[in-house]
């Protein structure tokens, strides 16, 4: 069991290095200038914009396409990341399972079934996520049950840049 940890930890780590090497040039992300001024390592997420910046400095964020909740589906609040996971495996909360009564208790980690992706990043005060798709022609939509969804290239290079605690604000 120790081994398999081990082991684990060592993909995983392995994992977070070759996407943080990628850096934004290879993802779906640019360097922009913004107007806020929030603290660099903050993620603010604008769902009419369907955009997450990362901020990197004073007036300089990581700029990433989204997919974001569809009407009445969607919030606006401060949250922190409370647990990062790669190719994490999925349940459906109760307020999708009454949508999609067939899906199954949980679906594998890896599987082209899983709507988490590539990795997830679980944000404290309820069932949402920001994580990455399967289903790359939904980002840029309003296509959720609340979560922010990426591509998978971009979920990495983020997940390689923040740690658990980092403070995600999501504006309308």
């Amino acid at each position: 069991m120790r081994r398999q940890i081990m082991i684990s930890a060592a993909v995983t780590a392995a994992i977070a290095a070759f996407a943080f090497a990628l850096g934004p040039a290879q993802a779906h992300s640019d360097i922009v200038s913004v107007k806020d001024s929030y603290m660099p390592g903050t993620i603010v997420i604008r769902t009419g914009e369907r955009r997450l910046y990362y901020f990197v400095g004073a007036g300089e964020a990581i700029r990433y396409p989204v997919g974001v909740g569809r009407a009445g589906m969607q919030w606006s609040g401060t949250a922190v990341i409370n647990g990062k996971y790669i190719e994490p495996a999925w349940s459906a909360p109760a307020s999708i399972r009454r949508d999609y009564r067939s899906l199954p208790s949980v679906v594998p980690g890896g599987s082209s079934h899983n709507p988490m992706g590539a990795a997830a990043m679980t944000l404290s005060g309820g069932e949402y996520a920001i994580h990455g798709t399967n289903a790359p022609g939904t980002i840029g939509g309003f296509v959720s049950h609340g979560c922010i969804r990426m591509y998978n290239e971009d979920i990495m290079d983020l997940y390689s840049r923040v740690r658990v605690g980092t403070r995600v604000v999501v504006t309308r």
